[in-house]
Order: C-alpha cells, then sequence, then structure tokens
C-alpha cells in the first residue's frame, strides 16, 4: 500500500506546477485535461470554458510523486490541515529549497537549528500549500 498526497487548487494547477519546477526541480509525469475524458464532466463540476484545466496530474519531486487537480476551478485553494515534508541530506539544498517556496509565500518558522535537526523550518508557498524542510541527522 502507498499513501500520495493529491492537492487540487481550483484552478491555477499549471501555475503551480510551474512554480514547483523552478522551486523544486519538480517534473510533469502526466497531464490529463477536462476537454481529454472520454466522459464530459457532470453538469456544474466546472464552469463553462475550463476545458483546459487539469482534471488529474502527477509530478515527481525528488522521489515523491504528487498528484494534483484543478479540482473545481472554484477560485483559491484552501489547503488545511497538513504540510509536505521535503527532507534535504544538507543544509545548503534544504536552504534552496526553503527559499524557493517562501518567495510569494509565508515563512512560519524560519530555517534554523532545533533539537531533532541541524536544519528545519515551515513555509507555506504562494498557493497556500504547508511544507517543512528538513536536514535529517
Amino acid at each position: 500500500m502507498q499513501v500520495q498526497p493529491y492537492l487540487f487548487f481550483n484552478g491555477c494547477a499549471e501555475e503551480a506546477f510551474a512554480f514547483y519546477g523552478r522551486a523544486l526541480g519538480a517534473e510533469v509525469i502526466d497531464v490529463l485535461r477536462y476537454r481529454d475524458s472520454p466522459e464530459p464532466p457532470p453538469p456544474g463540476m466546472i464552469p463553462p470554458g475550463s476545458e483546459n484545466k487539469v482534471m488529474h496530474a502527477s509530478l515527481r519531486i525528488g522521489s515523491s510523486t504528487v498528484m494534483a487537480s484543478d479540482g473545481h476551478c472554484s477560485g483559491q485553494a484552501a489547503f488545511q490541515g497538513f504540510s509536505l515534508s521535503l527532507d534535504f541530506p544538507d543544509e545548503q539544498g534544504a536552504r534552496k529549497a526553503f527559499d524557493a517556496l517562501a518567495d510569494g509565500g509565508t515563512v512560519q518558522m524560519p530555517l534554523g537549528k532545533t533539537f531533532f535537526s541541524p536544519c528545519f523550518g515551515m513555509v507555506m508557498d504562494r498557493f497556500g500549500v504547508g511544507w517543512m524542510v528538513i536536514v535529517l541527522p
């Protein structure tokens, strides 16, 4: 069994994919748009004109897969109650990723030494996704 996060960006998935590509080296593995579905979406699921939005996508971030969608294309995404954790072998990699994710976002806990890690911090990116960046001891 495997657990994979599935993020709903409510209309800005492609912008998020480009950002994660620059910030984390994320690679889009596959994309299925609403227009590509063999069946039309149920009435009211997506607003008219959203045919080119992302129905499903997979991103490779390091050795992990994160799945994503534009969802109902209803506007601002709301990510609450979780964070994605990125572990790094060294502070240089952690700092680079942290600073990139913080661009346009909000630092919740500055990157620094803790009792459990030589380098740990928390940031909410510009899309509202929470990230914990850690160097494992």
